[in-house]
């Protein structure tokens, strides 16, 4: 992202100049308060919206170039709210793409989602119900990751939202996000600093601007920095 700028409302500009890069196979953390702007980024990498101003480019090239069906194709986006089908555990993953049972299998025991699934009435034949009723909020955003992981994205984005998780599905979600992470160019929107200590670089917004950027432990040396305070925030309550 090249100095984006953007809003909703032409009197409410939420992004004022955003300038950011992440480099093939690396992760990127994007932190921040509520409002800071970080859903909004990745509205604009899905061209959900156009921006107003900037640029946003993929392998050097402007997504304004590139047709809406190749980049939403090479972009894999797992949200917070999760999206399932009233159908089978199968069915939900592939998208009704023809990719064998076993292709499926071997990727959930990959990133660590095939005990769940096993467990389950009728395993991949298992009918979800409508918006995924059937299952835990947990396992729901595990077969979500599962299901960006057999479409083999370029660039993998991550809403990462652990909040109103239990411990054992939030341990197996972090064990799934560091498998689909593993070499891939990946972006995740970070609720909990915890999970995004591994981060190759995190960004900080506030109030739409970057205001910070480096690993976790350079950030944390800062001790007037934003990400020391959100850090201190969370890991003393």
């Amino acid at each position: 992202m090249k100095n984006v700028k953007f809003g909703y409302k032409e009197d409410e500009i939420i992004l004022k100049g955003v300038s950011f890069s992440v480099n093939k196979g690396q992760t990127l953390a994007i932190v921040g308060a509520t409002g800071a702007g970080k859903s909004t980024i990745i509205n604009l990498l899905s061209r959900f919206y156009e921006i107003w101003e900037g640029e946003i480019l993929v392998d050097g090239q402007n997504i304004k170039d590139i047709t809406l069906s190749s980049l939403r194709e090479n972009i894999a986006v797992v949200l917070q709210d999760v999206f399932l089908f009233s159908d089978s555990i199968y069915n939900n993953i592939t998208l009704n793409k023809e990719i064998p049972l076993d292709e499926v299998q071997a990727a959930a025991a990959f990133i660590g989602v095939d005990e769940f699934i096993g467990n389950l009435p009728d395993q991949y034949d298992y009918n979800v119900r409508e918006r995924g009723n059937m299952l835990s909020v947990g396992q729901r955003q595990l077969l979500a990751f599962l299901r960006a992981y057999v479409s083999n994205p370029s660039v993998l984005v991550l809403d990462e939202a652990t909040s109103s998780i239990d411990t054992q599905s939030e341990a197996l979600i972090q064990k799934a996000i560091d498998k689909l992470t593993e070499g891939r160019t990946s972006i995740i929107i970070a609720h909990r600093l915890a999970t995004i200590r591994k981060a190759d670089r995190i960004v900080v917004l506030d109030k739409g601007r970057v205001a910070e950027t480096g690993t976790h432990d350079e950030l944390l040396q800062n001790d007037k920095g934003l990400y020391h305070s959100l850090s201190e925030l969370q890991f003393t309550h």
